[in-house]
């Protein structure tokens, strides 16, 4: 019986597992289907490139990579397309949601009622965009010094050059400039850790441990649901 129940507990620990990963790729296959309507060449189309490192990361098959670019071109996935939502979250907070869907009514119905189920408002376009900057940045592992990195790549559109904890370098750039620098890094030979779009709060708010956690649950909600690609806010 006890063999039994440790089989039980590794099969339920794998189907957690399994179902993440499965999350994961459905959202990335989302994200590259909607960034190769802008093009299917990667070296030509930014938005893809970066889908598929991030289907590369998660060790996506081939073959469902390849079948996501080509549903960008199906006419049945015509109505395949990007949704922004905005709003308040509880106290205040400054929320914008990221989705990628192909039924519209669902995903407005889904989100309006995470924000009036967990304290917040869902907001009209523009309401709440404005209080964030549209950033790309890179995390790349270099021996060059970070002076001599931010005089080498501004002409390329690099704001800032900051180092983490962990001794890499990341590169903050306006969101267009984002093909032009990946390109530039590639033929520097610079190994790239990853890559991404953000939307960077202009101001941070504060909030005591007991609202953060208030503002988490609608925010978690909010990522647990198939259609939504990222959330972004700008709780401290």
């Amino acid at each position: 019986m006890a063999g039994h129940s440790k089989w039980a507990n590794i099969k339920h620990r794998k189907a957690r597992q399994d179902a993440s990963r499965g999350k994961v790729w459905t959202k990335v296959i989302r994200e590259i289907t909607v960034a190769a309507k802008g093009g299917p060449d990667p070296d030509d189309n930014p938005r893809l490139r970066l889908a598929l490192d991030k289907a590369n990361a998660a060790n996506m098959p081939k073959d469902n990579i390849e079948r996501a670019i080509k549903r960008a071109s199906d006419k049945s996935t015509g109505n395949f397309k990007e949704i922004l939502f905005e709003g308040y979250g509880p106290y205040g907070i400054a929320v914008i949601v990221e989705t990628a869907s192909d039924n519209n009514n669902r995903t407005v119905a889904n989100v309006r009622s995470y924000f009036n189920k967990y304290g917040g408002n869902l907001g009209t376009a523009g309401s709440v965009e404005f209080m964030f900057d549209r950033v790309c940045n890179f995390k790349i592992k270099t021996e060059i010094n970070l002076e001599e990195l931010e005089l080498d790549f501004i002409d390329f559109g690099v704001d800032e050059v900051i180092q983490d904890d962990d001794g890499d370098v990341i590169l903050y750039s306006s969101f267009e400039n984002y093909g032009s620098i990946q390109k530039e890094i590639e033929s520097r030979s610079i190994e790239i850790v990853s890559s991404e779009f953000e939307r960077i709060p202009k101001q941070m708010k504060e909030l005591s441990e007991e609202k953060k956690e208030e503002v988490n649950i609608l925010i978690e909600k909010i990522e647990e649901d198939d259609d939504v690609q990222t959330v972004f806010h700008n709780m401290n």
